[in-house]
């Protein structure tokens, strides 16, 4: 079994030192399709192009293709690298996710239950102390969530979402441009 917070923790840095912000590392498609999904945002506009796609893609390869040359590869077997953008329903995978998403809609879902609950949907009101996660609850209640207790969360997709994640600039955006190697 591939252990994702090691990877994690490998991959950080490397994503880093291009000045790119790690969002999620995850391990997808089990036997049939394994594939090592990397997202990641430029920290100014929580956005990747196809260029940085690449910048990011390329790095990656580099180090686990040296890891595996010197026998230390993290990854047992064939797999696929995919690197890509969070999108705009993106996962709340860091505490300070939720702050900077305050506002916006979210789902959240918690690896125990709580109260009888492992999911919950509402509006993000910020963390609080000791790391919680306060959400106003589609339900009218206000919810204080310890983040340890968070399996997985996103952002849901609402208009509001929508205008604030526009891109910064859609030039070329209806054009096809070749590049040759």
């Amino acid at each position: 079994m591939t252990d994702v917070a090691a990877l994690n923790a490998l991959l950080e840095p490397e994503v880093e030192s291009l000045g790119y912000r790690l969002v999620r590392v995850a391990f997808l498609g089990g036997t049939s399709d394994p594939t090592l999904q990397v997202m990641a945002e430029n920290p100014a506009t929580r956005q990747l192009d196809l260029g940085e796609w690449e910048k990011i893609s390329r790095k990656l390869s580099v180090k686990l293709h040296a890891l595996e040359a010197e026998g230390r590869d993290p990854i047992q077997g064939g797999y696929r690298l995919e690197v890509s953008s969070p999108g705009i329903d993106r996962p709340l995978t860091r505490l300070g996710d939720y702050d900077d998403w305050k506002g916006h809609g979210a789902r959240v879902n918690l690896a125990e239950p709580v109260n009888g609950r492992k999911q919950f949907s509402g509006t993000l009101a910020g963390t609080g102390e000791g790391g919680s996660v306060h959400l106003s609850g589609k339900d009218g209640n206000d919810y204080a969530i310890p983040f340890e207790s968070i399996h997985s969360a996103k952002l849901l997709l609402t208009d509001k979402l929508i205008a604030s994640t526009a891109p910064l600039s859609t030039e070329g955006a209806d054009t096809i441009q070749t590049q040759e190697d």
